[in-house]
């Protein structure tokens, strides 16, 4: 009796996909990789880079902020101490005219010894205690009287001839100037020496004669 033979009948498309090649050529002929192969630890250094300069960046903004803010702390500290020192200067300020008045009540009633001293003492006491109240609030009056004249404390309402003084002298005082702590409150009005024309006139007479 014949032996049956088997017979394997191959598919076309399986036939065709193992005969075809793994990869397909480009259009130089070659085989693409089918991806690029990346450095692990080049990728980890670069992501350290960048992290290292945005915490140096955020580092930078932190001082700046930090420095800003203790500006602002000074500025405000300053602000308020200066509020504090000068807070009633608008107030003693009007409180002067009171003290002008009382002095010119004393200089007034003192012409008159007989009638006017007890107004005089009584004024007298009466300036006595609101000086007291200007000290204790810092408050001291400008020495003017025989100084050089300075434009930073005294006013000069005129000029006077005088061969007492040297000229730009301080030789009358309409008016007492005050500071408060280390600032003018008000400045002294003043009557400021210049230079006599009798005494250069006397002056050249003698150079000449001599």
């Amino acid at each position: 009796m014949a032996k049956k033979k088997n017979i394997i009948i191959e598919d076309e498309s399986e036939r065709n996909s193992e005969d075809a090649p793994s990869t397909l050529p480009n259009e130089n002929g070659q085989a693409d990789e089918a991806s690029e192969t990346v450095d692990p630890l080049k990728e980890l250094e670069e992501k350290v880079n960048a992290a290292q300069a945005e915490a140096r960046e955020n580092h930078d903004r932190m001082l700046r902020m930090a420095a800003e803010f203790e500006n602002y702390k000074k500025r405000t500290n300053r602000e308020m101490e200066d509020l504090k020192k000068y807070a009633t200067e608008n107030l003693i300020r009007q409180l002067l005219t009171i003290v002008d008045n009382l002095e010119r009540a004393i200089e007034s009633a003192s012409a008159d010894n007989q009638n006017g001293q007890s107004v005089v003492d009584g004024v007298s006491l009466t300036l006595a205690e609101v000086m007291k109240i200007l000290e204790k609030h810092h408050v001291a009056p400008i020495e003017a009287l025989g100084e050089p004249f300075d434009p930073t404390f005294h006013q000069a309402m005129c000029q006077e001839e005088s061969q007492d003084h040297p000229p730009n002298t301080v030789v009358q005082e309409y008016q007492k100037g005050y500071m408060i702590h280390d600032r003018l409150l008000r400045p002294a009005m003043v009557v400021v020496s210049k230079a006599s024309q009798k005494g250069q006139t006397q002056e050249k007479s003698v150079d000449t004669n001599a």
